[in-house]
């Protein structure tokens, strides 16, 4: 850049206030923005992603129990997922830039403390400080891409953006556990480290162009926040923690789930009452809205199968991160395939049927993991779960660009609202699946148990051998075992019927609206 003033054109105006300008650059500045945008799109997530796949091993090495430790991933959903209800404005008044640079400074800090002062609380520190800069960092993820395309294209640059970031769960599985838990346990954390500085330097290296910046906050943006952030750490607490504590068992478990509901409706009554909201209440609560959300909080739900029902099939086999390179790598190659497709048939009259073929594959890789066993081996799950990984990046795009076009129709004062509540149904609604199948599953198990039991009489030959080569303790874990996979595929089955249901839900809802056109017309 020349300190010369550059004149935009009409088609080189930023959409949305905030945005950069997009300005027609050569093609190694071209080149340029791709590569960080990968960058970036990846670091947004990996980092978290790390501690999530390596959950037992990071307890292991803060000397925290599982529940404590649930709190990591819960502390960097509800960060993430209530960020933007501060950065939409953040980069409208200041400029993305310095909004950028000190998110990523705080993330730098609270690793380089953890360093200092290894302990859970450090470890919780750097979760938050990540959530939030994973949200900043996915945004300029898409604007980097936007850099990248012409005015009719940019959807695209939308469409891709918003999936780089999915890809950070299945790179994590494959890096190695030795690797992780590395350097007295801090491997971990050096990774994290390196891939913030790396950002940092690219990011400073390469510029984004300016944006407008104008005056964006007002006094009761304050009191919101105050009420979301808090609530939503309360409500994801709970559901992080609930199947690990029980929801009955542990008394802060039920505090946690009534004070987020409680804080979170007074959010959201503070907003539907002020005259410019940060959240467009009555305009969420529209029929349009409502069925988008439904639809990316049930599929985001339905997603969950892949990252809590075939990992959980596989560990009970004893196998961990290591073995599973291969399995990941193909979901990787999916999730790569999933975006291109859904980029190159990107068009708005195909967005519904876009998100009813992802939905349908959603069902159809989870109905075949259905018939997992305890000798289920991450070979047997290539291709249902490369239909899971495919399936989640074609939905997602298709998603998101559809919650854009009803804030275009709107107004940038409509941007917070979308941005915001999509998040909250992608972040607090994978939460939430684990949450819920994994209680399932829980209860399922001890109702196949119970069956299996029943079946098992001592004076049976074969019980009586095994008791005998075995003992009666060996006999018990093979049931327990054996019930725990029956109940995943209970799991599985719900998982597809599920993602069926809302592909003909999607279907009868798109084939209503061109019913309702033609008789208009």
């Amino acid at each position: 850049m020349t300190d010369a003033v550059y004149a935009f054109a009409a088609d080189e105006q930023p959409t949305f206030p905030g945005s950069p300008f997009a300005p027609r650059h050569p093609a190694r500045r071209k080149i340029g923005y791709a590569a960080i945008a990968l960058l970036v799109g990846l670091a947004a997530t990996v980092g978290n992603a790390l501690v999530t796949v390596n959950l037992p091993t990071v307890a292991g090495t803060l000397g925290i129990d599982l529940v404590q430790a649930t709190w990591l991933s819960s502390i960097y959903v509800a960060c993430n997922a209530s960020a933007n209800l501060l950065l939409v404005r953040s980069r409208v008044a200041f400029g993305i830039p310095l909004v950028t640079r000190s998110l990523l400074v705080l993330y730098a800090a609270a690793a380089i403390l953890e360093f200092a002062l290894p302990g859970f609380a450090t470890a919780v520190l750097v979760r938050a400080a990540s959530g939030f800069a994973a949200a900043g960092l996915t945004t300029l993820t898409i604007y980097h891409l936007l850099q990248l395309l012409p005015q009719p294209k940019r959807p695209l640059g939308l469409c891709v953006g918003i999936t780089l970031p999915q890809f950070g769960t299945p790179l994590a599985r494959m890096v190695p556990v030795d690797l992780v838990a590395s350097y007295g346990g801090h491997g971990l954390q050096l990774i994290e480290l390196a891939l913030v500085l790396l950002v940092l330097a690219v990011t400073a290296a390469l510029p984004l162009p300016p944006s407008r910046r104008e005056p964006a906050f007002e006094p009761l943006d304050i009191a919101t926040i105050a009420l979301a952030l808090p609530g939503l750490t309360m409500l994801c607490g709970a559901l992080g923690a609930g199947r690990y504590g029980w929801w009955t068992d542990t008394r802060w478990i039920g505090g946690c789930l009534a004070g987020g509901i409680a804080l979170l409706g007074a959010a959201v009554a503070v907003e539907h009452n002020r005259a410019r909201p940060l959240l467009q209440t009555r305009w969420l609560a529209s029929g349009d809205m409502v069925r988008l959300l439904i639809v990316a909080l049930l599929v985001r739900f339905a997603l969950s199968e892949q990252t809590y029902g075939a990992i959980g099939v596989l560990s009970l086999g004893g196998l961990n991160n290591d073995q599973l390179h291969t399995l990941f790598a193909v979901v990787a190659s999916a999730m790569l395939l999933g975006t291109a497709a859904a980029a190159f048939t990107l068009s708005v009259p195909r967005l519904p049927y876009q998100v009813a073929a992802a939905a349908t594959l959603i069902a159809l890789g989870a109905w075949l993991d259905s018939g997992s066993t305890n000798l289920t081996r991450p070979g047997q799950l290539y291709l249902s779960q490369g239909l899971l990984g495919f399936g989640a990046c074609l939905f997602l795009g298709p998603a998101l660009l559809y919650g854009f076009i009803r804030v275009l129709q709107r107004g940038p004062a409509y941007l917070v609202s979308m941005v915001v509540v999509f998040s909250i149904s992608q972040n607090v609604g994978g939460l939430l699946g684990s949450a819920v199948l994994g209680t399932y599953q829980i209860a399922s198990a001890k109702e196949h148990a119970s069956a299996l039991a029943e079946r098992l009489v001592v004076g049976d030959p074969q019980v009586a051998a095994r008791i005998a080569a075995q003992g009666p303790s060996a006999l018990i874990a093979a049931l327990q075992r054996e019930a725990a996979v029956l109940a995943f595929d209970d799991v599985f089955r719900a998982v597809a019927l599920l993602a069926a249901a809302v592909a003909a839900w999607v279907l009868a809802m798109a084939a209503w609206k061109i019913n309702a056109g033609r008789r208009t017309a």
